[in-house]
């Protein structure tokens, strides 16, 4: 099974003056066309899709994404609306049609794939409240023996000096990782948000956190030749619970 993730493209709508407006829509359809070549089984988008969560923007990603061949799964980040996000993909049939969360779960794949909503609206910390605890609990306990993958917008963890207390309560961040340790089923943790690459030891698997696909924003990535190329993830499946990830630069050999 090979998995592709991309994060954080922070889309503009088609009139914006924002100096990055046209390099963050080209960066992005330069990935979806690099994706398409690759012949991902699915594609994971974890979260910041859009800038200002408006409707505008909404359309023009989802001009942006259709181009792809792959079964697309997305979760909100805290920039993202989720009324104007469940209204403009309201053909997704994974997407809950209501309620306060954008959670759900997709079966039928060689991983089960696990999306936490962990966006407040108006706020920009992650949250893990007991609402949410309660069905990541019960759905976890559900299919212990099924290898998962679980993804959310928000790293439950500090990343070096610009992401410290990335949760409203150190006690939620905690509860995930302790919640996520009793369930030795869960093989990986994809995240965005910090707009840098990460991988670390987490709570018994592994966590994997993606740079930005839009470069004005991102971080952590040095190389001159690389500043202007987006990245995305390719994640393979090489037996059933080892994941090994890959960053895909856009436009390298």
């Amino acid at each position: 099974m090979l998995i592709a993730q991309i994060s954080d493209t922070h889309i503009l709508a088609p009139t914006s003056d924002h100096p990055a407006a046209r390099r963050r829509v080209e960066g992005l359809r330069r990935s979806i066309a690099d994706i398409n070549r690759q012949k991902p089984d699915v594609v994971i988008f974890t979260g910041d899709t859009v800038q200002h969560g408006q409707s505008d923007e909404y359309a023009q990603l989802r001009e942006l994404l259709a181009p792809l061949q792959a079964p697309l799964y997305l979760i909100p980040g805290n920039r993202d609306d989720n009324g104007a996000l469940r209204t403009a993909f309201a053909d997704k049939p994974y997407l809950p049609r209501n309620g306060d969360f954008l959670h759900y779960t997709v079966e039928e794949h060689a991983l089960r794939l696990v999306a936490l909503d962990s966006t407040s609206h108006g706020e920009r910390k992650g949250y893990f409240c007991p609402a949410r605890q309660s069905w990541l609990e019960a759905v976890l306990s559900d299919r212990p023996d099924q290898p998962t993958l679980l993804f959310i917008h928000h790293p439950p963890f500090d990343i070096d000096d610009h992401y410290v207390g990335g949760y409203r309560q150190p006690e939620e961040a905690a509860a995930l990782a302790d919640l996520v340790g009793r369930h030795p089923q869960v093989v990986r943790l994809l995240c965005g948000h910090v707009h840098c690459p990460v991988e670390r030891p987490w709570a018994g698997t592994l966590a994997s956190v993606m740079p930005s696909i839009a470069v004005d924003v991102r971080k952590g990535v040095d190389e001159a030749e690389a500043r202007e190329q987006p990245i995305y993830m390719l994640h393979r499946l090489m037996r059933e619970t080892e994941l090994v990830s890959q960053a895909k630069r856009v436009g390298a050999q």
